[in-house]
């Protein structure tokens, strides 16, 4: 991992360095993103075709990108006991948090005696997509899938890549499928995402698009904003660490080495803290573990890239950078890490304490773990079942509350010079 200390000579510049924008917005993957959502568009079917054997080395028809039936018996009959607790129990706890966070309905009167409010219904049809690659993602199914099914959405409609043999992971095709998808296609990248956007003869387009993805399909998601309806942008995966000399250099190591492991080499892992002595403790602590993991040369890049240690002058200063980042991840390995939390306004989730690892948060605790990454954080949250739901205001007057809501009609049709406007309402208290 890169070291610096706010005592070199370089400090400002290296902080510049490290602050710098993330793959989310790079050039040359945005123009390439563009280049595949303009040849869906256009050749449809088609262009899934021919982009799934350039990118997956798999050939496809139109006929077999859609999951069977039977591969989703078949997925569930190869469930371990094992797998089938691990995601009942994630389950219950993402539909516990879910109902929390559902949006209700609900009407007032205003001044006038206008009746007045909103109503929130599901979205009909949701596109959602899950990585596969190196690491397929099944945790991200129930992180996603769950929420759209909570919210009472009637078409789940699921993307993720398969392999070279068109097989797509099974533990990932039962999640997925008990989650209460409805649709799974065997499609992956930007041409996924460009599908469920503008639909093609296979498959019908989706109202809003949600998941996590590699710098591609978050470029494709940002790009496709106003065609489709977006969740947020949660890319390659990221992780701080506050530590003050309270925290353990062994799972602070731990920590960065996970986070660091998802494969597609943009990941990003920083630890921020004050303590001098504690860097080069958890230096010697990631040799130690990274020697044990089995996708250590995916994890090393990561780290050789986009891992930071950074020792500043004060746990403030270590709070200013975390919300200059925005990460995905905040864990917080501190004294009093509630009073450190309350300074914290743009990261994706905070883990608190030393006994809060992320991984956590991965996989059980109930919130989802898709997260805004990049920077993203500073404007987006979080993907939570709200944002399944559908938001339509409710108005209902009658002639009594007309009357009283005249004058101001009158007047704001004046002054904007739109006297039909103040007519539309004059004319059925005149008709009454």
């Amino acid at each position: 991992m890169n070291v610096i200390r706010h005592t070199d000579k370089d400090f400002a510049a290296r902080r510049r360095e490290l602050t710098a924008p993330s793959s989310l917005f790079d050039a040359t993957i945005e123009r390439r993103a563009q280049e595949i959502i303009d040849a869906v568009r256009e050749h449809q079917d088609k262009a899934l075709v021919a982009f799934a054997q350039r990118f997956d080395g798999v050939k496809l028809t139109p006929r077999q990108f859609a999951v069977t039936p039977a591969e989703l018996r078949a997925a569930a009959s190869h469930a371990t006991p094992a797998l089938r607790q691990a995601i009942a129990k994630a389950q219950r706890n993402l539909l516990a948090f879910s109902k929390q966070s559902l949006r209700r309905g609900w009407l007032t009167r205003n001044a006038q005696g206008g009746q007045v409010g909103e109503k929130y219904d599901p979205f009909q049809r949701v596109g959602i997509y899950i990585p596969g690659g190196t690491a397929p993602l099944v945790s991200t199914a129930l992180m996603t899938i769950v929420l759209a099914t909570a919210a009472g959405c009637p078409e789940i409609v699921v993307c993720t890549p398969c392999g070279k043999t068109g097989k797509v992971n099974e533990a990932l095709l039962h999640a997925a499928d008990i989650a209460g998808a409805t649709e799974i296609y065997r499609l992956g990248g930007a041409q996924a995402i460009a599908a469920l956007a503008y639909g093609t003869p296979t498959i019908k387009r989706a109202q809003k698009i949600f998941g996590p993805g590699n710098a591609y399909v978050v470029a494709a998601k940002r790009l496709l904003f106003g065609q489709v309806a977006v969740d947020l942008l949660p890319g390659p995966s990221e992780v701080l660490i506050l530590a003050d000399r309270t925290a353990n250099p062994v799972f602070i190591a731990a920590d960065l080495l996970a986070q660091a492991e998802h494969g597609s080499g943009h990941e990003r892992a920083w630890l921020a803290t004050p303590e001098a002595g504690l860097i080069p403790r958890v230096e010697a602590e990631i040799e130690r573990q990274l020697a044990g993991l089995q996708r250590r040369e995916f994890i090393r890049k990561a780290l050789d890239d986009n891992g930071w240690m950074v020792q500043t002058d004060s746990m403030e200063s270590a709070i200013a950078l975390a919300n200059e980042l925005a990460p995905e991840h905040c864990e917080i390995m501190t004294r009093q890490p509630d009073a450190v939390a309350r300074k914290l306004h743009t990261a994706g989730a905070i883990c608190l304490g030393h006994f809060t690892p992320n991984v956590l948060g991965d996989y059980v605790a109930g919130p989802s773990h898709v997260l805004p990454t990049g920077g993203a954080g500073v404007s987006f949250a979080g993907l939570t079942v709200d944002q399944f739901q559908r938001r339509t205001s409710i108005i209902q007057y009658d002639a009594k509350s007309l009357a009283k809501s005249l004058a101001v009609v009158r007047k704001f049709a004046e002054v904007e010079g739109l006297d039909a406007h103040g007519r539309s309402a004059a004319i059925r208290l005149e008709e009454a």
